[in-house]
């Protein structure tokens, strides 16, 4: 940076840097999960959610908005049950998903803001009489709920674009090497097919947010392979 080197990060964080590329912002996370599951629940009856563990710094971060999403008056008919914890543990979640569903017989949703989570609630949904009756969201990889959203055990789920946290980062960097940009809060730049986005203050300093999460459907799955 000294010499005049651009230095943009992306994905996690780092302490030098003129500009990070932020794949989405911690509240956006919370509320979007909760607007995805109340569109497919209907905006009534009663969910839980399957967490990771119960000290997870970013889990615990999602769910506060989550139940702050939850307080607006379209969701007034929708209802968190309980929050389980599997630990990012396969067996566990699988437990856990048996549990809520036994200790709930009206249970209408599932939200599951884990990778691990989610695809192990979608196994068990996916051989269950519950499945096509529960909703089931969350933030999966494509690679282990491809199936799952083929044999309809749910309509989508979400998570952020890499290929798109990519693409946008080398635009920034194209614009800060360029000149067009000095990674000052305020600016603004174009990321091609993305559009233009403007620079925010974030909590290590200058940062540009990608979006809101990506949802992954029966139509795009197929295009990407992590």
């Amino acid at each position: 940076m000294a010499k005049g080197i651009a230095v943009v990060s992306f994905d996690s964080d780092v302490n030098c840097r003129q500009l990070f590329i932020n794949q989405a912002v911690t509240e956006v996370i919370g509320r979007s999960q909760i607007q995805e599951l109340g569109k497919e629940m209907g905006y009534k009856g009663e969910f839980a959610i399957l967490s990771a563990a119960s000290t997870a710094t970013n889990q615990n971060a999602w769910i506060k908005f989550m139940k702050a999403e939850l307080k607006l008056p379209k969701y007034k008919n929708m209802k968190l049950v309980k929050i389980y914890y599997g630990n990012d543990d396969p067996k566990d979640s699988l437990q856990a998903t048996e549990s809520m569903l036994q200790a709930y017989p009206n249970l209408k949703g599932i939200e599951s803001p884990t990778t691990v989570g989610i695809s192990s609630a979608a196994q068990y949904l996916s051989n269950s009489k519950y499945k096509g009756k529960v909703v089931l969201q969350g933030l999966g990889l494509p690679s282990q709920m491809k199936k799952y959203l083929l044999n309809n055990t749910l309509k989508n789920f979400a998570l952020w674009n890499p290929e798109d946290l990519g693409y946008l980062a080398g635009y920034a960097a194209s614009a800060l090497a360029s000149g067009d940009i000095k990674g000052k809060v305020g600016e603004s730049f174009t990321a091609g097919k993305l559009g233009k986005y403007t620079i925010v203050k974030g909590a290590g300093g200058p940062e540009v947010v990608l979006g809101p999460p990506f949802l992954f459907t029966k139509k795009n799955v197929a295009k990407f392979n992590f």
